[in-house]
């Protein structure tokens, strides 16, 4: 399998806002999660503020909330992060794909055993997706494995 690229360059301020996840590989700590959503905000030290969110069980569920900080550490692209909820663990936060208007991006890390598809709005446009997800599979992903995340339609 081919080393993971990600993309030539992200301005990360344009990547600062929300995003709704629409597709991920499982993870344990978003079991029951729907509504999953991610907020980036950018600190004055240059690292990010990283607010993730979503409703345990259905929409009418409880809203739980995990905060984090991010920092770039490939200065060149800005397009590999680490991030951490837990100090001193931190993960790797690649965005190997975004939409050239920042509609959409792809995250993962080169093991590939993580994905994420977000989309800055709660329902992405199904041609875009299906368009990743060939892109995905080209790149060595098992996509057998993908979950959509409900999101409310707004």
């Amino acid at each position: 399998m081919s080393e993971l690229k990600t993309v030539d360059y992200v301005d990360i301020e344009r990547y600062m806002g929300t995003w709704y996840e629409i597709a991920k590989f499982p993870q344990r700590f978003e079991d029951g999660l729907v509504g999953i959503t991610a907020t980036y905000s950018l600190l004055p030290n240059g690292k990010v503020r990283v607010l993730n969110s979503g409703y345990v069980g259905d929409f009418n569920g409880k809203l739980k909330i995990a905060k984090g900080k991010a920092w770039v550490v490939d200065k060149k692209t800005n397009a590999k992060l680490k991030v951490s909820f837990f100090w001193p663990f931190a993960g790797d936060y690649w965005i190997i794909e975004i939409g050239k208007d920042y509609e959409y991006a792809v995250i993962s890390e080169g093991s590939r055993r993580y994905l994420w598809i977000l989309s800055r709005t709660p329902k992405m446009d199904a041609t875009i997706f299906d368009g990743v997800i060939e892109r995905l599979i080209e790149k060595g992903f098992d996509i057998t494995i993908l979950e959509k995340n409900p999101q409310l339609p707004f």
